[in-house]
C-alpha cells in the first residue's frame, strides 16, 4: 500500500514538473508570434485610353500615351512643331525653301498629309492611315461645321480627331490644353508662359500709344487688304488703326480685293506689304507716290522666314509679328532688343539658333529702313 502511494505521488510530481516546463514556451509563443511577409501592393495598370474634351466640347477617346501625331493643316503644323516635332508623322505641306537654313533636315522628308481647311481643303486619307497616327489635331479658329467634320472623319478613319481653339489672345491656353492631350505638361508650360508674356507686353504697348493709321497690303498689285475684324487681322487690329474696313471681311489669307481709288481714300500713314508683293516697286510708282506712307517712306516689307511673321497661315509665328510690329511702329515704347527676342522665339519654337546675320537679313526691309529714317542725333 505504501509502495503504491509512493508511486502515485512520484507520478504527480512528474506531471507538475512537465507542466511548469511547458508553460514558458507557450508564453514565448504567445508573446513572439512568427512573422509573416505582407503581400506587396499591386500597381494599378495604366489605362490604354483616356477621355479628352476638346475646345468645341467633343469628348474623344484617345490613347493615354500618344507618340504619333498627325495635323490637320499648316496652322496646326507650326503650333505642334514647337511642342512635339519628333511625334509628327507628317506635314500638311512641304516646308518653304527658306526654312532650310533654320530647321533640322530630318523634318524635311516627312509624308505630306494635306489639309482639312484652306488651300485645296483635302486631307490625304490614304497617307494618313498609313502613317500610324494615333490622333489628328486641328488648331486654330473653329469653323461652323467643325463638330460634324471631325466626327465624320473620326468615324471614317477610326482615328481620333480633336480641335484646339487658338487665337492670338488664347495661344497660351491652347498650349496648356495640348500639354494635357499629349501628356507633356512641362514642355507645354514653357511655350504657354512665353506666349502669355509676349501677349501681355504687346497689349500693354498697344494700350499706351496713339495707334498709327495703317494698311496691310498683299497680292501681285498690292490691292488686296487684310480687313479689320478678320481672323488674319488680329495683330494688325491690336497694334494699329486698321483702315481696311469692308462690308464682308474675308476669312481667307488672300484678304479682300480693293482698287487704287480706295487705297488713296484711306491714305494710310504706314503700309505693311506682304512678302512677294510690290514692296520693291512702289517707291518709283507715281500713283502709289500719292499715298502718305509711300511719299514719306514709311512702308515696310513683312519678314519671311521660315514663315510670314504676320501669319499666312495665322499661327503662333504671329508672336514674332507682334514683337516686330510693336518695335517698328512704336520704337520709343517697345524697349527691348528685338534680335534677342526673335532669337529666343527661334530657339523655343523652331529649335534653331538664329544668328545675327540671319536676323539682319530678315528685317532688312523693315527695321533697317525705319532706323535709316531716324534723324541724325
Amino acid at each position: 500500500m505504501k509502495k503504491a502511494l509512493f508511486l502515485l505521488m512520484a507520478l504527480l510530481l512528474c506531471v507538475s514538473a512537465f507542466a511548469c516546463a511547458a508553460k514558458p514556451a507557450e508564453v514565448a509563443a504567445t508573446e513572439a508570434p512568427v512573422a509573416t511577409e505582407a503581400p506587396a501592393p499591386t500597381e494599378e495598370p495604366k489605362p490604354a485610353t483616356v477621355q479628352f474634351t476638346d475646345s468645341v466640347g467633343r469628348v474623344v477617346e484617345v490613347p493615354s500615351d500618344i507618340t504619333k501625331v498627325a495635323i490637320s493643316g499648316p496652322l496646326a503644323q507650326i503650333v505642334l512643331f514647337a511642342l512635339c516635332p519628333d511625334k509628327l508623322v507628317g506635314v500638311a505641306s512641304k516646308w518653304d525653301s527658306s526654312a532650310e537654313q533654320y530647321l533640322a533636315t530630318e523634318y524635311y522628308n516627312l509624308p505630306e498629309l494635306g489639309q482639312l481647311y484652306g488651300g485645296k481643303g483635302e486631307l490625304n486619307l490614304e497617307t494618313l492611315l498609313a502613317s500610324g497616327a494615333q490622333v489628328v489635331i486641328d488648331v486654330g479658329e473653329p469653323k461652323g461645321s467643325i463638330v460634324e467634320d471631325l466626327d465624320g472623319l473620326q468615324q471614317q478613319t477610326g482615328i481620333p480627331f480633336v480641335h484646339i481653339t487658338a487665337t492670338i489672345a488664347t495661344m497660351a491656353d491652347a498650349y496648356t490644353k495640348l500639354g494635357e492631350l499629349l501628356n507633356m505638361p512641362d514642355e507645354a508650360k514653357v511655350l504657354s508662359d512665353y506666349c502669355a508674356k509676349v501677349y501681355a507686353r504687346t497689349a500693354e504697348i498697344a494700350n499706351s500709344v496713339e495707334k498709327v493709321n495703317l494698311l496691310y497690303c498683299l497680292g501681285d498689285a498690292g490691292l488686296n487688304v487684310i480687313a479689320k475684324g478678320s481672323y488674319h487681322a488680329e495683330i494688325i487690329d491690336l497694334l494699329g488703326n486698321n483702315l481696311a474696313e469692308v462690308a464682308d471681311p474675308s476669312s481667307k489669307g488672300s484678304g479682300n480685293e480693293v482698287d487704287m481709288e480706295q487705297i488713296l481714300l484711306w491714305n494710310p500713314d504706314v503700309i505693311l506689304f506682304a512678302p512677294d508683293s510690290i514692296y520693291a516697286s512702289v517707291g518709283s510708282d507715281s500713283t502709289w507716290q500719292q499715298v502718305n506712307a509711300i511719299k514719306n517712306g514709311t512702308y515696310y516689307e513683312v519678314p519671311m522666314g521660315p514663315y510670314n511673321w504676320m501669319g499666312f497661315p495665322p499661327s503662333v509665328q504671329r508672336y514674332l509679328g507682334m514683337m516686330w510690329m510693336a518695335q517698328l511702329l512704336y520704337p520709343d515704347t517697345a524697349q527691348y532688343d528685338l534680335y534677342t527676342e526673335v532669337a529666343e522665339y527661334f530657339k523655343l519654337f523652331y529649335h534653331s539658333e538664329l544668328t545675327q546675320a540671319q536676323y539682319d537679313a530678315l528685317v532688312a526691309n523693315s527695321i533697317a529702313v525705319q532706323q535709316a529714317l531716324k534723324p541724325a542725333a
